[in-house]
């Protein structure tokens, strides 16, 4: 014969009160209960609501309380052993209780896994953006939010994914902004001999970056990372625009010995040529960038959209800011030298 559970009764956990527990069992367990409240000081007695009854396996049967108070004997078969310890099994009868006599159950829904950062548990929020909202917007509101809600010391939100590199690269942005501009100062210092005309290189390059970010709001697009790097890249190549003007009223200074303005103007004349072209072939070039399409097309194209709004915006004010600054400059230069070289006066005892 073989036993086996209704199919009714493992169906799901309405079937959970036909289990039925040993009564004995329920009061070793209340028996623990009372010892450990006693042991801790408490008056209070705990008793379990069943009976219990003294059992023996020793004899020839043993005696059991059924269901309707009525006590029934089991045979003890001596044949029944334990095959690891080879000791008999007892098939003395216990008084079998209900499960839910002792214990309660619901059903409640639950994590299948519990997510940790680091030794701690964490839970993902995740969330998506607007349309026409900026990741920064997201950032400000969550931040808001928290603030609101009031969160307890132990509780602390951080930003993962895009969102946490999104923070660190506003953080680091100014930095390798000013460690540009400090690298660029050096080189032309050391190419110039001269610390003044370096300033007018880098007068060039706000204009490049108004552009680029114009371009970018009126097109709706973003000032991320991507747009960062189209900045850098005007910044080498805007730079060269006020090289070649710089360079030649330098040597027309030092050569023929014009004198600042009239180096200026003909450096701007003479250049415009070379500057427009090299501008318009980076511009066409990175085009296809600003209005590509397909897949990884958001990506590229503020790349595009920064690199030709910074060099339209800078073709147009460069060759009226750099002559000024470079005039100006000038004439601060020669100030401090002429304060430099004023002779002492004699003083007669």
């Amino acid at each position: 014969m073989i036993l086996g559970w209704r199919p009714d009764a493992t169906t799901g956990p309405h079937a959970l009160p036909d289990v039925r527990i040993p009564a004995d069992a329920v009061a070793a367990d209340a028996a623990a209960q009372a010892a450990n409240t006693s042991a801790s000081g408490s008056a209070s007695a705990v008793a379990s609501p069943i009976a219990t009854q003294s059992q023996s396996s020793t004899g020839t049967s043993s005696t059991g309380t059924s269901a309707s108070g009525t006590t029934t004997a089991v045979p003890t078969n001596p044949a029944l052993r334990d095959p690891s310890t080879g000791s008999a099994l007892s098939t003395t009868a216990h008084n079998m209780v209900p499960l839910d006599t002792i214990a309660r159950f619901s059903q409640a829904p639950t994590a299948a896994s519990v997510n940790h950062q680091g030794t701690e548990v964490a839970a993902t929020i995740s969330f998506d953006l607007q349309p026409g909202k900026a990741l920064s917007d997201a950032q400000t509101e969550i931040e808001a939010a928290e603030a609101r809600i009031g969160l307890p010391n132990n509780v602390h939100g951080t930003f993962a994914g895009t969102a946490a590199a999104f923070q660190q690269n506003q953080g680091s942005q100014p930095l390798l902004i000013l460690a540009a501009l400090v690298t660029i100062y050096i080189v032309l210092g050391m190419l110039y001999e001269n610390l003044i005309h370096p300033i007018t290189v880098l007068s060039t390059l706000p204009a490049a970056g108004v552009g680029a970010v114009l371009a970018l709001m009126i097109l709706g697009m973003e000032f991320d990372i991507i747009g960062l790097i189209g900045v850098f890249l005007l910044i080498g190549i805007v730079k060269k625009n006020a090289i070649l003007i710089i360079d030649f009223a330098l040597e027309a200074q030092r050569a023929r010995g014009l004198t600042a303005e009239q180096a200026a103007r003909e450096a701007s004349l003479l250049r415009f040529r070379p500057i427009l072209m090299t501008t318009l072939a980076a511009a066409l070039g990175a085009l296809p960038l600003a209005i590509g399409f397909g897949e990884g097309a958001e990506l590229r194209r503020p790349l595009g959209v920064a690199i030709v709004g910074g060099l339209i915006a800078s073709q147009l004010l460069t060759l009226i800011t750099t002559p000024v600054v470079y005039v100006c400059l000038d004439k601060l230069a020669h100030r401090r030298n002429a304060k430099r070289r004023r002779p002492l006066r004699e003083i007669r005892v």
